[in-house]
C-alpha cells in the first residue's frame, strides 16, 4: 500500500474528503518525523515504537571487488512493532506453526 492508497482507505473510514485525508496522514508523518530529528521515540501504543538509533563507523566489503571499505557512521530509524500488530501479522496457520517449531 502507498501513501495516496492510505489516505483514501483513511478518507472512507474516518468519513473524511480524500484531501482532508491526505493532510492528516501528512500532519501525522510530519509529526513523527519531527520527534524522531529531536531524538524522541515516537509510541503508538499495540502498534509500535519508532526510535532514531546511531550506527558507528565500521569496516565494509565491496560486493564487486571484496576490498574493504570504511562505512561512515550514521544515524537511522528502527521500528519495533506493538504486541497487537505482531499478533495481528504473525498469525500463521496451525500447520505452519507446527513445520516452524521443528
Amino acid at each position: 500500500m502507498r501513501k495516496p492508497e492510505l489516505a483514501a482507505a483513511i478518507a472512507e473510514k474516518a468519513d473524511l474528503t480524500k484531501e482532508k485525508a491526505n493532510a492528516v496522514l501528512n500532519a501525522i508523518l510530519d509529526e513523527i518525523t519531527g520527534a524522531l530529528g529531536n531524538k524522541d521515540s515516537v509510541t503508538l501504543v499495540g502498534f509500535g515504537t519508532f526510535v532514531g538509533r546511531h550506527r558507528g563507523a565500521r569496516t565494509g566489503k565491496n560486493p564487486q571487488t571484496g576490498e574493504p571499505v570504511q562505512i561512515r557512521a550514521s544515524n537511522t530509524v528502527a521500528f519495533k512493532p506493538g504486541k497487537f500488530l505482531k499478533d495481528s501479522v504473525g498469525a500463521a496457520t496451525p500447520a505452519a506453526r507446527k513445520k516452524s517449531a521443528k
